[in-house]
């Protein structure tokens, strides 16, 4: 079983309310050989939501209470990004998956590159929190880019 971001499943989940459909993702769905998950949404937000970043560091320093999520407005949203987390790893473990693909460039859910905590559309390399604890617990997490490069091989 694989676990998907929802946005890539056509899912308006992402902060604007929008999605960033993946049709390859689409028709795992159909087959029934993947699941949508939203990190965010399972932390407790709602859409649409201010945009976050990780300030401070990377998706491990937010594990390791060393970095934190802030909202474009400054409020602190660390507790609901781990929770996302941990609730998102509950799940996988729950189906078996056996690869995650995740939105590139999230807080949670980058798996090479997210956004600097600048609000300015700067990018680092680094993973986000929901796929910094699924990585620490084993899961092979690839972003959607990495996942159609895959698919063509």
């Amino acid at each position: 079983m694989i676990l998907v971001s929802s946005c890539l499943a056509g899912l308006q989940v992402r902060y604007n309310s929008t999605h960033c459909l993946d049709l390859k993702i689409s028709k795992l769905i159909e087959e029934n050989k993947a699941i949508p998950v939203c990190p965010e949404l399972l932390g407790g937000f709602s859409t649409p939501r201010e945009p976050a970043e990780i300030i401070g560091g990377n998706g491990d320093d937010v594990l390791n209470g060393k970095a934190k999520v802030v909202e474009k407005s400054g409020r602190d949203v660390t507790e609901l990004y781990l929770k996302g987390a941990y609730t998102t790893l509950k799940k996988a473990r729950d189906v078996n998956a056996t690869v995650v693909v995740l939105k590139e460039y999230s807080p949670s859910c980058g798996s090479s590159m997210f956004y600097n905590g600048e609000f300015i559309g700067e990018r680092i390399t680094g993973n986000g929190v929901t796929t910094a604890l699924l990585k620490r617990n084993g899961l092979q997490v690839m972003s959607e880019e990495q996942f159609a490069d895959m698919v063509l091989m």
